[in-house]
């Protein structure tokens, strides 16, 4: 029986940097037991590592069952998955190789364990960037990791927070190399997923999507720059005639501070501050980060490490827990959006109280 049958889905989390505040969130999050009512988790690191952590945080109540074979996974605890049997030295606030070797221990444990089916979806904690590399991981984060595991053409990094979503064309790329890799068949093909995402994961029946400028001002009519001339606006025709409803490019500042962004039902930023800054400055610390493109559910809150407060018990969990949220809603949002194809009567009504709505945008 595949584990998408079962009433509540099996969610794995993994631990991060094992020297960062990933461990103490997991803490904190599984410690409510009301989540065993709405999933099963699964923790890929380590048992003694997790006890390191439950001592700085003396209130936290959690039973744990430790399991080293997926089919005993115990729906009514806290289950842990050994990644490891070793002593490991943890040192919170340190960034260094032990971090990070154990970080993709974890990572990589809990995503084949994903792409296997044995579990519904996944939660990742941070990871440090620089400490994760090696030659058999040189990946610059969690997104290209799991494209590249999957064996999928194009994923995209999307924002989540109850008032915005935000998709990145470019994720970990330095700003000098951004206008280098901006083509129209890459904005096409990233409205695409975060078309297909927006229906499928989120129940958006028709998705608007606002695509951003490159340039101050979006070129200003191509006085200060040509992409949105020659490259971003034939992308946003082309994908028009693709039944894809977007609209732009916007000057990114403009677009933000006038409450824009609110008539939409996702951005897509061209690369990595255009979107987060605004993104992380208007989700109130709810925002969440989530793998769009993918057949498998993977979210992660959207901070990092956090050395500076590792091993304190002071960091805040609210991220982590909308991940988790999150990465059920979409499972669910999934069976919900299968009934919807398999019920043609259903469909349509859908459809009808879709296109009673004014839909209507100046652009």
């Amino acid at each position: 029986m595949s584990v998408t049958s079962e009433i509540k889905p099996i969610i794995g989390f993994t631990c991060g940097d094992i020297n960062g505040i990933g461990l103490e969130l997991i803490i904190k999050v599984l410690s409510d037991n009301r989540v065993l009512d709405i999933c099963t988790p699964v923790v890929f690191a380590n048992n003694k590592a997790i006890n390191f952590y439950r001592k700085t945080l003396p209130e936290t109540n959690m039973n744990l069952a430790i399991v080293k074979d997926s089919t005993k996974i115990n729906p009514k605890q806290i289950n842990v998955f050994n990644c490891w049997e070793e002593e490991v030295a943890i040192t919170p606030g340190t960034m260094n190789d032990i971090g990070g070797k154990y970080a993709v221990i974890s990572l990589t444990t809990a995503a084949n364990a994903l792409k296997a089916g044995k579990i519904d979806g996944l939660v990742t904690m941070p990871i440090h960037k620089k400490n994760i590399q090696t030659s058999d991981f040189n990946y610059t984060g969690h997104t290209p990791y799991l494209k590249k595991l999957f064996e999928l053409s194009d994923v995209v990094m999307l924002m989540v927070a109850a008032n915005m979503k935000i998709g990145l064309l470019t994720e970990h790329l330095p700003v000098k190399d951004v206008s280098q890799v901006i083509t129209k068949a890459s904005i096409i093909s990233k409205l695409n997923v975060m078309n297909q995402s927006l229906k499928k994961d989120f129940g958006i029946t028709k998705p608007k999507i606002a695509v951003l400028g490159l340039n101050p001002h979006a070129g200003d009519e191509g006085l200060i720059g040509k992409e949105e001339i020659e490259i971003i606006k034939p992308a946003i025709i082309e994908a028009k005639q693709k039944d894809i409803f977007c609209f732009g490019p916007y000057s990114a500042d403009a677009f933000f501070a006038r409450g824009q962004h609110e008539k939409f039902d996702a951005v897509l930023a061209l690369y990595h501050d255009q979107g987060l800054i605004p993104f992380k400055s208007l989700s109130l610390g709810e925002g969440i980060n989530y793998t769009a493109g993918m057949k498998a559910v993977r979210t992660s809150p959207d901070h990092g490490t956090a050395f500076d407060i590792a091993g304190k018990g002071i960091a805040d969990e609210t991220s982590s827990r909308q991940a988790l949220y999150g990465c059920i809603d979409i499972i669910n949002n999934r069976k919900e959006f299968t009934t919807q194809r398999s019920n043609p009567l259903k469909k349509m009504s859908t459809a009808i109280v879709a296109n009673a709505v004014d839909e209507k945008i100046i652009e």
